[in-house]
């Protein structure tokens, strides 16, 4: 898939939305729904979007979650946001909810702010709401630039992708 994206003279990021709607709004598991400038005033956010009914989202969770882990420490806020209510956003992570910070998008707003596609995504957001990156489906060399872009502006040492117990890559289930 990455080399695709080289030989078509694409953007390294395909179809990235450049600002996200200030009206996108989150609910966190346990907590109340805020407008997304809210949960950035501090911290940028990666977020791994994931689809509780699609398998694709849980085939990448063991290398999400490996994402998310190793950016816990840097200056940002790591977060699930997952296309459920909270049951079954909770039911689909289990405890990966309430290792990580967990956003339920039921109404799908984040991702139609994103203009996502296929899920599962990889999203990094800065303060001001601008798309720093975007990666959609599974493919390896995506997730690994946007993860080096947020080593870079965090200072912080990104994980390596793909790992060798990490998926082949795919493209992901289409957003319904």
């Amino acid at each position: 898939m990455g080399s695709a994206l080289r030989t078509t003279g694409r953007l390294p990021f395909a179809g990235v939305v450049t600002q996200v709607s200030e009206d996108v709004t989150l609910a966190a598991v346990g907590g109340e729904s805020r407008p997304i400038q809210e949960w950035l005033t501090t911290f940028q956010l990666l977020t791994v979007v994931v689809d509780p009914y699609a398998y694709e989202s849980a085939w990448i969770l063991p290398t999400a979650r490996r994402v998310l882990s190793t950016f816990q420490g840097a200056d940002c806020r790591v977060a699930w946001t997952v296309l459920a209510d909270e049951r079954d956003a909770t039911r689909f992570l289990g405890p990966l909810a309430e290792e990580i910070l967990t956003f339920c998008d039921p109404d799908h707003t984040m991702v139609k702010g994103l203009d996502l596609k296929h899920l599962p995504a990889l999203v990094y957001l800065r303060q001001d709401l601008a798309v720093m990156g975007q990666a959609e489906g599974w493919d390896p060399d995506e997730w690994d630039r946007v993860c080096a872009l947020v080593g870079k502006v965090t200072s912080w040492k990104p994980p390596k992708l793909p790992a060798a117990d990490d998926p082949g890559p795919f493209e992901g289930a289409a957003v319904g």
